[in-house]
């Protein structure tokens, strides 16, 4: 048996609020004699009175529903918005024009060694400096064809596009035009051309009017007379390989220039 002091410890930790026993426990306390007094009656709750309705008083009918009948209606146009009109005409051929195609951009320095022009494409868009390695391979070139290797610089370098900004056309077709009529003017200034290099591919492209298909090959240009394609300097230190093609080139070529001399 347990004490009464442990017995209501339990039963709090079981949450039981209110118990009776089935028997007297000894040890227990006192019952409270209100626990064992029955519930009283709950009262009782009086019933609505029944409101009677005569029959013989007029009920109000709820009218059918009728069908809606939508009437369809033309559509608003908003106002400053032009509704396009259907036309069979064709475009005129003329308000069909192709995009303009992106301004190139290379930077080229023309110069002269004896009886040679050289039109040269700058690796970094820079003049040359006297000990930049495309420089002292441009040199080895010379010497090797028998030119002098202190070419001579004609005017300022050619970077294009020439403009910025601007709504000048510097399309491939303008650089072309205008680096052709550059030579062409500079020929016309200075002393006999036996050939002209053209050293890189802007040079070849926009003053030839070739492609890369045409290195270490002579070609004839309108105005410009003849002409021999190089690779660029740049190409030519990152891929050695291609020095060998130019020099057997070079042999076929050189009489241009070594006749002239003789």
């Amino acid at each position: 048996m347990i004490t009464e002091l442990r017995r209501r410890a339990y039963l709090g930790a079981m949450q039981v609020v209110s118990w009776l026993p089935r028997s007297e426990l000894p040890f227990a306390a006192p019952s409270r004699p209100e626990l064992f007094e029955p519930p009283a009656p709950e009262p009782e709750i009086a019933a609505a009175p029944v409101v009677e309705i005569p029959t013989s008083a007029p009920v109000a009918s709820t009218p059918a529903e009728r069908p809606k009948i939508e009437v369809p209606r033309p559509a608003v146009q908003p106002r400053g918005e032009a509704k396009p009109v259907a036309t069979d005409e064709p475009v005129p051929a003329e308000d069909i024009r192709p995009a303009a195609a992106p301004p190139p951009r290379f930077a080229l320095q023309l110069l002269r060694a004896g009886d040679c022009l050289l039109l040269v494409e700058l690796p970094n868009g820079e003049s040359f400096q006297s000990r930049d390695p495309a420089y002292l391979l441009l040199k080895d070139l010379l010497r090797a064809a028998g030119l002098p290797d202190s070419p001579r610089l004609i005017g300022e370098p050619v970077r294009w596009p020439l403009l910025v900004r601007g709504n000048l056309d510097q399309g491939p077709d303008a650089a072309r035009d205008f680096l052709q009529g550059f030579v062409a003017a500079r020929m016309d200034e200075g002393e006999p051309c036996a050939c002209l290099w053209l050293v890189g591919l802007p040079a070849v492209r926009f003053a030839g009017e070739a492609d890369s298909e045409a290195f270490n090959r002579e070609l004839r240009i309108e105005g410009l007379g003849a002409a021999w394609a190089l690779p660029g300097l740049e190409t030519l230190m990152e891929e050695p390989a291609r020095k060998a093609e130019l020099w057997q080139a070079m042999r076929r070529v050189r009489q241009r220039w070594m006749s002239r001399s003789e």
